[in-house]
């Protein structure tokens, strides 16, 4: 859409490549130019090592994925367990493999707003698999252990820091010189750590003038602890219309985005 609102507008999607077509889709057809810089490779790990681990485990009364990726590399683990989704991409995965979502917030899409479910209110000596990366935030198990319920677990894929070549970011930071760099996306604290890590030098200062869009609370407070004068902007959610709302009320403020 050439006169969309987003002409003009350059935005910066940092998820992995086969996570970021839809958002890459949405950008676009508002008029806006994406360009995909994945600053995070998702790699499965070991299936017989998983496969041992979840042996291992007690039988799970509930089950939770926390992400897509999750779901991808986890579904075969759910057991017989009650199955909760973190988020509605989580849950249409879920449902996508073949699954029943059991327990979904109907208000939100984080760890938060999934502990305020019911069904996780009284969880005494229930034993909950939460299936994820090798690594991520503690605060479910920690809140369900606080409630009475046996935690374990499955780690299914981990999280790492992509090669990018030197053409990749001299392009990059061509355009950027060129102002055809104005939003960055971000969905998550690590995402914004490994694009510090990755960007050259002169690219990594714009980030204190350059608009980031994020859909969470945790990566906002981060950018600013990074970057005070920066100008993150909160996203309603992670979906990518939710995100180009975002990107678009930019389009309102004094400065605006586009140069």
């Amino acid at each position: 859409m050439a006169d969309g609102p987003l002409h003009g507008v350059g935005v910066l999607v940092t998820r992995p490549r086969t996570q970021a077509i839809e958002l890459v889709d949405a950008i676009e057809a508002q008029g806006g130019t994406a360009y995909c810089l994945p600053v995070m490779d998702i790699a499965q790990l070991d299936e017989l090592d998983v496969r041992t681990a979840a042996a291992a485990l007690d039988e799970p009364d509930f089950v939770i994925f926390v992400s897509r990726n999750a779901v991808e590399y986890g579904i075969g683990y759910a057991a017989s367990g009650k199955v909760a989704a973190i988020g509605p991409a989580t849950a249409r995965a879920i449902e996508a493999a073949g699954h029943i979502v059991d327990i979904q917030s109907t208000d939100g899409y984080d760890s938060e707003h999934l502990l305020a479910e019911p069904a996780f209110q009284d969880v005494t000596g229930k034993c909950v698999r939460i299936i994820r990366g090798s690594a991520g935030r503690e605060l479910l198990a920690d809140e369900l252990r606080s409630r009475g319920a046996k935690v374990d677990y499955l780690s299914v894929y981990e999280r790492r820091l992509p090669a990018i070549s030197t053409d990749t970011l001299a392009d990059l930071e061509s355009r950027w010189r060129q102002h055809q760099i104005n939003v960055i996306t971000i969905m998550s604290v690590q995402s914004l750590a490994n694009l510090t890590r990755l960007l050259p030098d002169w690219c990594s200062r714009q980030l204190e003038s350059t608009p980031l869009v994020t859909p969470a609370g945790r990566v906002l407070k981060e950018a600013l602890d990074r970057y005070p004068a920066s100008r993150p902007i909160l996203a309603a959610g992670p979906g990518a219309d939710d995100m180009v709302r975002a990107i678009i009320a930019l389009q309102s403020t004094d400065s605006g985005i586009a140069s």
